[in-house]
């Protein structure tokens, strides 16, 4: 029982990880993705990759994050001059694209097949049983670093101008301030955040996958973001523990429901669903947002 829970809260908090970078992306800069995923691609396959040819996972997460960044310049330094509903367009093309290419790009990825049996960060501290109560603690640890930067920056002078584009950004061009600079900050951070989720998830899964990063993936975090408060880190938290307790109630439900996989994710998507309609009624602002913030309906 104890290693579920220890199981429940490595899901939580690697998509707690991946939605804060998300949070900073859209609750934060307004900048509308729906291809995060692709953050999260690119920073499972660095991690995994580079650590079979020798490079030690630290310096491994590192880069696999700095990777994620760069192809977050890459992608905003064209995409972030589209209009917002073309810039989600151009996101979700740009997270199938990387997608399609670790399936075709055998020589690199393994394609379909896969790649497993790649070195996990402190694997020989305890043994291959109790590993996931270590790999608990990193996650904690670098969940709440993310967390303690990202509000500071949120608080500083840098994070009130990304606040102002997001509410309107032709008064802060008014204002002298390099509109399109910050806005490519933000996503390059957030993409570096999303490429930290994405090392956490293949050390988690042991075996990283094409088809462990469809789009999916994107709009859960979308669902954490929605249901948490955009614009609120600790509020994102929050969702991705309540979307990871909704993953969990089936383990409590009778066999026979049990033994039904396809009512299993029926009953899931029932509950998500029940509580976004939910929000929307009674607090469109979601959990902890801050409903003068809300920027759905700008």
């Amino acid at each position: 029982m104890i290693e579920y829970i220890t199981t429940l809260f490595i899901n939580a908090s690697i998509f707690a990880l991946f939605s804060l970078g998300l949070n900073l992306q859209w609750g934060f800069a307004g900048l509308v993705n729906f291809g995060h995923v692709a953050f999260m691609t690119i920073g499972a396959y660095t991690t995994v990759l580079l650590s079979l040819n020798g490079v030690p996972w630290f310096f491994a997460f590192l880069i696999a994050a700095a990777i994620a960044g760069l192809l977050g310049i890459l992608i905003g330094s064209t995409a972030l001059k589209l209009r917002e509903d073309y810039l989600g367009i151009v996101t979700i093309g740009v997270s199938e694209m990387v997608r399609l290419f670790v399936n075709n790009e055998e020589w690199l990825t393994k394609g379909t097949r896969g790649v497993q049996d790649f070195p996990l960060p402190l694997v020989n501290i305890v043994s291959r049983q109790n590993y996931s109560f270590v790999l608990a603690a990193l996650l904690l640890t670098v969940v709440a670093i993310i967390y303690w930067r990202l509000e500071w920056l949120v608080r500083s002078p840098w994070g009130r101008v990304l606040k102002a584009i997001r509410e309107d950004e032709e008064v802060v061009k008014a204002l002298g301030k390099n509109v399109f600079w910050y806005k490519l900050q933000a996503f390059a951070i957030g993409g570096a955040i999303g490429g930290l989720a994405g090392s956490f998830y293949a050390w988690q899964l042991t075996t990283v996958y094409p088809d462990n990063f469809v789009p999916l993936i994107t709009f859960q975090a979308w669902t954490i973001v929605t249901i948490g408060g955009a614009g609120n880190n600790l509020g994102v938290i929050l969702g991705a523990a309540l979307f990871q307790f909704y993953n969990a109630i089936p383990r409590f439900l009778p066999e026979q429901i049990r033994a039904d996989g396809g009512r299993f994710e029926a009953i899931q998507l029932i509950l998500i669903g029940l509580t976004l309609i939910l929000l929307m009624l009674w607090r469109p602002q979601g959990l902890l947002g801050n409903k003068k913030e809300l920027t759905l309906n700008r």
